[in-house]
């Protein structure tokens, strides 16, 4: 799940948020043979999900870039593997980075149990904490965590360009481990509100630049984290004090990080960028091999020394910068809106109102779903294209959200709404999943210029951080006021109105390169529709 400085902006949904990363296109051996040995299991997010804030474009002849996608991880670890010839199926240069990668992955892990850990058990806490009957005050619980991760990112590009990403990681556990054991241990709001805001400030800080099919596991740890945040919940439904052990359990993976990370290897482009050339070529040695050093050295080098931190943000206010700018505002803007991070915290509760009795079980086929949509999704990408898989998954969100409307909204036999009821939510997810999550991560960059694309990032999970908090702040206070049909009716008319923006606004980026994107961007240009 943006913007420099900011290092770590979600998503996501994960969540963080979290998107799906396309084929490569003039990769080297290793990267080619990871994507064929790896599942491309790329289109979680959004779960906010974290994303990338410093993109890293290639030199101005260069196709399209793989884009940057959300969630902490070592950025030239796995980009850095291009160069060799050919490479048959049968390549496992990939194995020596997936330990690496993986330790990594554990602050996606968290970044998923924080958006998931207060689905079920959010009612007991505040009959335990004094705040029961508040919606508001539930919203601000479950959504304060984003506002932590928004500040802790503001540090992040600064601790990265002094620390480097490893050392980063280690320190960012430090608030992530001490929030979940104050939250764990809370007697009161102000101090379960404080654990939570630092656990946001540990998830913010969090490095996020990875590229390539092995750095889909960080988004991958995203959806596993809310997936598993579900399952410990459900003990919550017979025992009102089971949240205090769910937050313990949030512990581990800081942990894990803290002590994983100290036998990880250091990104060779941070090494290349504060001039640490002979560690690059060590690391590079060490992860790909001999064969892949001096070529993944020029793709290093080259990347560094293209860094697109010097743009002016004045600069989007210019022709095509502005344009683009506008689009990825608009598609987090109504990403958001169209309910889905209302869905994932409080799901739960939601099932509930309308008279599902095991609401934390029913809320964990929706984690369960989110995957198996994002599965479906990474062999849809490259396929169906990026324009067509976002319409048609907003018209699918749209649909689903009427489907429950109905469900709740008329005089039904009570299996049959039910029924319909939770249909309705999986297919949501689902519809989700296979684009409007993925998508929009995806799109941002592709249709950004190498000059100025980390602002264009910056500036649009800037918008899908504020309106992700929002999201999760109001939602309850707006079902206790309207109701869960009135407020699910609204989610689908946006979804209708972002299927209407992606069809009429959105340029098609799959199989083209950065100088057709942008030439198709420019007003004298016409737009192409397909």
């Amino acid at each position: 799940m943006p913007s420099p400085p900011l290092a770590a902006l979600l998503a996501l949904p994960l969540p963080a948020s979290l998107p799906a990363a396309p084929r490569a296109r003039g990769r080297g051996s290793r990267e080619r043979a990871a994507l064929r040995a790896l599942p491309r299991l790329a289109a979680l997010w959004q779960l906010p999900r974290l994303a990338a804030v410093e993109s890293t474009p290639p030199p101005p002849s260069s196709p399209a870039p793989l884009p940057e996608s959300a969630g902490p991880g070592f950025d030239a670890v796995i980009g850095g593997g291009g160069g060799g010839d050919g490479g048959g199926g049968d390549d496992l240069g990939w194995v020596r980075v997936f330990p690496h990668v993986l330790t990594a992955s554990m602050a996606n892990f968290l970044f998923g149990y924080h958006i998931g850990v207060m689905n079920g058990p959010i009612e007991d806490i505040a009959r335990e904490l004094g705040f029961q009957g508040n919606p508001f005050l539930q919203g601000l619980v479950v959504s304060i965590f984003i506002v932590g991760a928004f500040f802790g990112s503001l540090g992040s590009a600064a601790l990265v360009d002094n620390f480097g990403c490893k050392r980063t990681l280690q320190i960012d556990s430090v608030p992530l481990i001490l929030g979940a054991l104050l939250s764990a241990q809370a007697d009161s709001l102000d101090e379960m509100l404080l654990g939570r805001f630092l656990v946001g400030i540990g998830i913010g800080v969090a490095p996020t630049k990875y590229r390539g099919s092995l750095g889909t596991l960080c988004q991958i740890g995203t959806c596993l984290g809310i997936i598993a945040a579900l399952s410990l919940g459900i003990p919550s439904e017979s025992d009102p004090h089971w949240w205090r052990t769910m937050l313990y359990a949030a512990c581990v993976p800081g942990v894990l990080i803290v002590v994983g990370m100290q036998f990880a290897v250091e990104s060779p482009r941070w090494l290349a960028k504060v001039g640490r050339l002979d560690d690059a070529r060590k690391v590079v040695e060490r992860l790909w091999g001999p064969s892949e050093v001096e070529k993944s050295m020029e793709e290093i080098q080259s990347v560094v020394a293209n860094d697109d931190s010097q743009a002016s943000w004045s600069e989007l206010l210019d022709e095509p910068h502005n344009r683009v700018a506008l689009i990825g505002g608009s598609l987090f803007f109504l990403q958001q809106f169209a309910g889905i991070n209302g869905v994932l915290y409080f799901s739960s509760l939601t099932f509930r109102d309308v008279g599902i009795t095991s609401g934390i079980l029913a809320s964990l086929y929706v984690g369960i779903t989110n995957f198996a949509g994002a599965i479906v999704a990474s062999n849809l990408m490259d396929k169906q294209g990026r324009k067509k898989l976002l319409t048609g998954s907003y018209i699918g969100m749209a649909l689903a959200m009427f489907l429950i409307v109905y469900a709740i909204s008329f005089p039904l036999d009570e299996g049959v709404s039910h029924g319909l009821s939770i249909t309705g939510t999986l297919l949501y997810i689902f519809t989700f999943a296979i684009g409007a999550g993925p998508v929009t991560g995806i799109i941002i960059p592709e249709l950004s210029g190498a000059r100025t694309r980390s602002k264009v990032m910056g500036f649009s999970f800037t918008v899908h951080w504020i309106c992700n908090f929002l999201v999760g702040l109001y939602f309850l206070e707006l079902v206790k006021k309207f109701g869960v049909g009135a407020v699910y009716a609204g989610f689908g008319g946006v979804s209708l109105l972002s299927a209407f923006f992606a069809y009429n606004f959105i340029v098609e980026t799959k199989g083209r390169s950065l100088e057709e994107i942008e030439m198709s961007l420019s007003p004298a240009a016409p737009v192409k529709r397909d």
